[in-house]
């Protein structure tokens, strides 16, 4: 890896290959969202050589119903591979019980340096004994599933995605991007990554420790106008001075009325709910590279010397951290990060009339 935003010598020996694995029914944006990340960072001073590939080298027809045109089969590709994408597909049985395709997806294994999936293609990759004994990811709907079928896998229910080794695995559909554009940072720095992904207008990038939850659609399941009100509110202007005083004022109800509706609807507090979504967004700040780091303020109506400022920055790492590093990293760089904000998010609000 660079340390900086140009190629790096490795790229300059020649085109890494990206073969990413295409078969009926597959999830187009687990097979395109990868690609595009890739074949982008081609114009920054990457070298990859991106090509898709299926079991018959025949075209297949995606989840959407979009077809999608394939380089070959196996004998598209070099001897060796630099990087092996395995998508998924919803009905992730039929991929497993898909013979041709394990059988192919066991022979690149062999013959690939790096190796990762999208979603459901942790099944895949689960299925040719690829995970057993390493951490995976999943989309979230889907880890109870990947656990119970294949229980030597350390299944990991929150993160976007997981590096362990040489495996990295992503969670679910749009999550194949953030790995993408974490791998291209392996390869070429933090500066390629992130001139990926303002061409292609993205956030750069959910860290892999990331949740796959954000914190403004934890208590989606709300259906009183009163708390819509409120939550919108906050989601909306997280750095405003929500006071329990203040929203309930806006909502038209007293501060009592709102405490107990709030609870009855999501099963927190106001003052949790404000907390959680202000980590979030100074977290996001922070892994963005977009905060200072010399003390600049955060979300939460507060600079970066205060209260709710320190403990944001503790939740999102150090902003030295950040600032020597600007990278998004994997889960096991961040799983004390995330289960830090998980904890606090859990803790009532210092002050109770405070939201």
């Amino acid at each position: 890896m660079t340390d900086g935003g140009g190629p790096s010598q490795a790229s300059a020996s020649g085109p890494r290959t990206v073969a990413v694995v295409a078969f009926d029914v597959v999830q187009l944006l687990d097979v395109t969202g990868p690609a595009e990340v890739f074949t982008t960072a081609n114009m920054f001073g990457a070298h990859y050589d991106v090509r898709i590939v299926s079991p018959d080298g025949a075209d297949v027809r995606t989840s959407s119903g979009v077809r999608v045109g394939v380089d070959g089969g196996p004998q598209a590709l070099p001897a060796r591979i630099h990087t092996l994408v395995v998508p998924g597909r919803g009905d992730w049985r039929r991929a497993v019980g898909d013979r041709p395709l394990i059988a192919f997806v066991e022979e690149l294994l062999g013959r690939s340096r790096r190796i990762t999936s999208v979603c459901a293609g942790a099944f895949v990759l689960a299925e040719t004994g690829a995970l057993d004994g390493l951490r995976a990811a999943t989309h979230w709907r889907l880890a109870a599933q990947l656990a119970s079928a294949y229980p030597l896998v350390r299944v990991e229910t929150d993160p976007v995605f997981v590096k362990d080794g040489r495996v990295v695995t992503s969670a679910g559909v749009t999550s194949g991007i953030d790995l993408a554009l974490s791998l291209v940072e392996d390869d070429h720095g933090a500066g390629v990554a992130r001139d990926v992904a303002r061409e292609l207008v993205v956030f750069m990038a959910r860290p892999g420790g990331q949740s796959q939850f954000s914190a403004r659609l934890a208590p989606r399941e709300a259906r009183h106008p009163v708390v819509r009100r409120v939550l919108d509110a906050v989601g909306a202007d997280p750095a405003a001075p929500h006071s329990l005083e203040s929203l309930a004022d806006m909502a038209g109800v007293s501060a009592r009325h709102l405490s107990r509706l709030f609870r009855g609807e999501t099963g927190t507090t106001p003052g949790q709910y404000v907390e959680s979504v202000r980590l979030e967004a100074a977290q996001a700040l922070l892994e963005s590279g977009d905060d200072p780091t010399d003390g600049g303020p955060v979300p939460g109506g507060a600079g970066g010397g205060g209260p709710g400022g320190r403990r944001a920055r503790a939740v999102a790492r150090t902003p030295s951290d950040v600032g020597r590093s600007g990278r998004t990293g994997g889960v096991d760089a961040r799983r004390g990060t995330a289960a830090g904000a998980r904890r606090d998010r859990s803790r009532p609000a210092s002050d109770g009339r405070t939201a």
